[in-house]
């Protein structure tokens, strides 16, 4: 239980350097906090999506390493890209929100990836799978604990 504790951990931390970097990213594209990010699609440069595209790759690479690193099985692996990504996604939300109020509600539209394509729905559904993926792992990894 431990390593998913120290795993949690790594996602938030990841997820508050992302959110930093995603207000720089604005503030220096001079994008306002308040819109939506699928508005602001048309009229970012394609040498900005580039870069971005390549800051989520980046993301994932991370992720599958320390998935690769640290899990034993490829049941293990999978959990712990899973359980991991889960927390990366969900405080990446909350630290847009302590650090700029965005998004503004649920059902705020937003670009959740660009890979392959851009991925458009409201905060609430990522914010959900992953709340979801939490909670299942949490019981599996309790029930596991308990019965051995």
């Amino acid at each position: 239980m431990e390593k998913f504790l120290l795993l949690a951990l790594f996602g938030i931390s990841m997820a508050h350097l992302e959110g930093v970097t995603v207000v720089y990213l604005r503030r220096a594209l001079g994008i306002i906090d308040s819109r939506s990010n699928r508005e602001l699609l048309k009229e970012i440069p394609k040498h900005f999506i580039f870069i971005e595209k390549t800051r989520e790759v980046a993301t994932i690479l991370m992720l599958v390493t320390l998935a690769l690193l640290v899990g034993k099985t490829w049941l293990d692996m999978m959990v712990v890209f899973l359980w991991t990504f889960a927390f990366w996604d969900l405080f990446y939300y909350l630290s847009l929100y302590i650090l700029i109020k965005w998004p503004s509600n649920l059902k705020t539209i937003n670009v959740l990836f660009l890979i392959p394509r851009p991925w458009i729905a409201p905060v609430w559904l990522p914010i959900g799978i992953s709340s979801i993926t939490i909670i299942i792992i949490t019981i599996l990894l309790l029930t596991s604990i308990f019965m051995t």
